[in-house]
């Protein structure tokens, strides 16, 4: 059961408590309205605080304190939740019963992540050159990697052309021209000034009860002066205007996606409706999408279909052949009209649940996967555990699957094509 308590002002901290695990988990975010302004300067920051302290001041210093607390870890936490942007650290540490005796292991990796957080080296009022430039570098590759998997590429070039009236449409890791536009001063003082306003999300998963959790977790910012904004409320889809856009590249397949707006997101009581009908229509080997473009037409090498919640957008994607284009529209369109109809088999609704369910029951398999849960549940709004998730989910109805079929309306299509295609 996750527990809530507020540990300042601005600063909450979300708990549950687990002795199943031997390792503890907790995250650490500042919460950002999602900016093009600042989003390469929010993704740079965490690789850069842990680039040292003052104490430990490079990365074989940072891991060995590292080692001397069982081999506990750091590392940095950029996430994009809706019309948020999340920067901060995530941290794995073993749990206290299984140190030496008397050794605190979650009051240390806490002192120390403070440590990250607030005791950089400093040069001339700024962040070290090196250790900026050092993290750009890996930054801009991050980025770049993203734009060579085509896959990857198409989605978000999708995403940026139907959310242009959106914040949902901004990369969350920034653009390269923007990463390379930072310096040293100018982090720090974006950095000093995110430090003092934002709200902070503290999660923490492990054995030890959440109070006492939250005694280690006061000291994080305590001392620090601010005047923290509330959490941000999510907004609905504020979309662009509608296009059907075609790139040529150098590429061997094409990529098609299509994306669907729709007025149910994570907060709305139909969206276990949705998320049934999200994965029986393109979720899976036994969806609708998969069966018949697959493996009854062939008209598609890859196809699936996916569900934004925070902000009530599904896509499609499928890699086709570009001489197929034509015919993959129009079966991706006729297959959701069968579900707007209620075309919906007994056997496809039971597998759509099946498959939601089982991927809730994996959410308390590993403290990671805890913490993403709940921590993006929360920034998001969607207020469902688990157990309550699985419950709602089990008890949609065909009728109510097709119900959330009609909601969606086409918006914009993609298609990524080769040369001389």
């Amino acid at each position: 059961m996750i527990e809530t308590i507020t540990l300042s002002p601005g600063v909450t901290l979300r708990g549950v408590r687990d002795s199943r695990f031997k390792q503890g988990a907790f995250s650490i975010q500042l919460i950002r309205p999602m900016c093009d302004a600042e989003a390469a300067q929010n993704a740079l920051l965490p690789a850069v605080l842990l680039r040292g302290t003052r104490r430990c001041p490079d990365l074989r210093s940072i891991t060995r304190q590292l080692d001397d607390l069982y081999g506990a870890s750091l590392s940095p936490l950029v996430r994009r939740i809706g019309d948020c942007q999340t920067t901060g650290l995530y941290g794995s540490f073993m749990d206290d019963r299984f140190a030496l005796p008397g050794d605190r292991v979650l009051e240390r990796i806490t002192a120390f992540a403070r440590e990250v957080l607030l005791d950089s080296p400093l040069e001339e009022g700024g962040f070290l050159p090196e250790f900026v430039e050092g993290e750009k570098e890996n930054l801009i590759s991050a980025i770049e990697s993203e734009q060579n998997d085509k896959r990857a590429y198409s989605m978000g070039k999708l995403l940026e052309a139907m959310c242009r009236g959106d914040s949902f449409g901004i990369p969350r890791l920034g653009r390269p021209e923007q990463v390379e536009a930072i310096d040293a001063g100018s982090l720090r003082a974006h950095y000093e000034k995110i430090l003092l306003e934002s709200s902070v999300e503290i999660f923490y998963v492990g054995s030890a009860p959440v109070e006492k959790a939250a005694e280690c977790f006061r000291q994080l910012l305590a001392g620090l002066p601010g005047n923290r904004a509330a959490l941000p409320a999510q907004l609905p889809l504020k979309p662009g205007a509608k296009s059907d856009l075609t790139e040529v590249q150098d590429v061997a397949q094409g990529h098609l996606c299509m994306g669907f707006a729709s007025p149910i997101t994570n907060r709305d009581p139909a969206f276990p409706a949705m998320q049934v009908l999200c994965t029986l229509y393109g979720g899976g080997m036994t969806s609708k999408l998969f069966q018949n473009l697959r493996e009854r037409q062939s008209l598609c090498y890859s196809v699936s279909s996916g569900y934004y919640g925070a902000k009530g957008i599904m896509t499609v994607y499928a890699g086709i052949d570009p001489a197929t284009e034509d015919a993959a529209r129009e079966e991706i369109s006729h297959q959701l009209a069968l579900c707007r109809a209620g075309e919906i088999t007994p056997g496809e609704l039971t597998a759509a649940r099946e498959a939601i369910v089982s991927s809730l029951r994996a959410v308390h398999d590993s403290p990671g996967a805890i913490e993403g849960y709940y921590a993006t549940a929360a920034l998001s709004g969607m207020g469902l555990t688990p157990g309550e998730y699985a419950r709602a989910v089990n008890a949609v109805t065909a009728e109510e699957a097709a119900a959330a079929a009609r909601s969606l309306e086409m918006h914009t299509t993609y298609f990524l094509k080769g040369e001389c295609q």
